[in-house]
């Protein structure tokens, strides 16, 4: 299936763009960057210079990824989130001049497959969020996020598990938990959760 990326879009010559990726109005692609195949970005997106971006990815309108940042397969991004690249930002140096793109070291978000970041929220580099956890609306992260977890809050904290199928994990014992939708079962070792073989 062929591209439909919009006459309104602004997409770079130089950038990588997959097998049936849509690209909004008023959204801003720069050189370097990829896009996997069968992404959705939405309107008034900016994917800065070298970001990478997965397969089966959607980001929503308003959303801004800033270089070096990496998205994997399945990412959901919801409206209005940013993905920072600068630690410690300044406009100018100490003696008042203003910086250039050599005068600092860029730092990366790094997000996992299906891992979904709610409306809003901020990802302060240098950060890796872990695979299909689930960040809520509004939540600013500042620290990495480990897979299947749950995210809320300025700062974010954890408050439980997620399942694959978006729901939150209901507790069997204190080490075991399952998906209420699918009953697959996962176990916790280490403040680890993994996915145990669900027959």
């Amino acid at each position: 299936m062929a591209n439909k990326i919009s006459k309104l879009a602004t997409v770079s010559k130089n950038a990588v763009i997959g097998e049936n990726v849509f690209i909004w109005d008023f959204s801003k692609v720069r050189e370097g960057a990829s896009i996997g195949s069968n992404t959705i970005i939405g309107d008034y997106v900016y994917i800065d210079a070298n970001v990478k971006i997965g397969k089966n990815c959607k980001i929503q309108n308003a959303s801004m990824l800033y270089d070096p940042c990496v998205l994997h397969d399945g990412v959901f991004i919801g409206p209005g989130v940013v993905l920072t690249n600068d630690h410690n930002p300044r406009a100018i140096l100490p003696t008042g001049e203003k910086k250039v793109s050599l005068d600092w070291e860029k730092v990366v978000v790094e997000i996992l497959s299906g891992a979904s970041i709610g409306a809003n929220s901020v990802c302060i580099a240098p950060v890796k969020i872990g695979r299909w956890s689930m960040i809520g609306a509004g939540s600013v992260i500042t620290k990495d996020v480990p897979d299947f977890a749950i995210i809320v809050g300025n700062p974010g904290s954890q408050i439980g598990w997620v399942g694959k199928a978006g729901k939150k994990l209901y507790v069997i014992d204190d080490f075991l938990f399952a998906c209420p939708v699918t009953k697959e079962k996962y176990q916790l070792n280490n403040g680890i959760l993994k996915e145990l073989e669900n027959k």
